[in-house]
């Protein structure tokens, strides 16, 4: 009998098949969780997104947001206004343009869909905190190229917004600093969807990663260089 040597798969290889387990993990715990709300997981992901908008959306944004075709985003959304959970309305900017807002029950439905299966956090929170840290990195990373290639859509992340400042203390425990809460920050601080994040000039995104994967700090001087809210008020001659 013949036997086939086995298999040998890159460190990527192992990476993507590790995904695809924890996948695996999510689609059943989306389902379920969605199903007992009476919802469909992309109906679920709908009420997270318009939840954590700044401000109302339409439509398109939502599909782009989700990385689903507009008639996918369509047939949902129209459930959830049925199920009273979503509203429509013309937006105050542009009267003709829809936009989608939240209803009380939906907003109560939106902190819920938000929730992460207590099974993958526990699974998450039992790693050592320098592991965490470095697994945020590494998703961070890949998130980030997959932007490049406009594969998904694009992340509110720390690593592209203008109010961060990578390694600002090289060797530090939180070695970066967000200027927006004007306050040193970890990576294991780091975000992947910000609500407050302000995407960082074009030109300037590529230095921000570079400092970030690399080690150096930005020179104070240079470009990138933006004062953060209380070194504002600090300066500001108005009583």
């Amino acid at each position: 009998m013949s036997t086939q040597a086995p298999t040998t798969l890159t460190a990527a290889e192992k990476i993507m098949a590790g995904f695809a387990k924890i996948a695996l993990v999510m689609r059943h715990e989306a389902w379920r969780s969605a199903g007992r709300r009476g919802l469909t997981p992309t109906q679920a992901q709908i009420l997270s997104v318009l939840g954590s908008a700044r401000e109302p959306i339409g439509l398109t944004e939502v599909a782009s947001r989700m990385a689903i075709s507009l008639a996918t985003a369509s047939e949902a959304l129209s459930s959830l206004v049925s199920k009273g959970l979503v509203r429509k309305s013309r937006s105050e900017a542009d009267a003709r343009a829809i936009v989608l807002t939240l209803t009380r029950q939906g907003i109560r439905e939106s902190s819920k869909a938000g929730e992460w299966p207590d099974s993958m956090l526990e699974a998450a929170r039992s790693l050592p905190e320098q592991e965490r840290a470095a697994l945020l990195r590494g998703l961070i990373g890949m998130i980030r190229e997959l932007q490049e290639r406009g594969s998904i859509p694009t992340a509110r992340m720390c690593v592209g917004c203008t109010y961060f400042r990578p390694n600002e203390y090289p060797g530090a425990p939180r070695p970066h600093h967000c200027l927006l809460i004007d306050a040193p920050i970890a990576d294991a601080d780091l975000r992947i969807d910000c609500a407050e994040m302000e995407p960082a000039e074009a030109d300037l995104r590529p230095r921000l990663w570079n400092v970030f994967v690399n080690g150096t700090p930005l020179d104070h001087a240079g470009p990138g260089r933006r004062r953060s809210p209380s070194e504002s008020r600090r300066n500001d001659p108005s009583p």
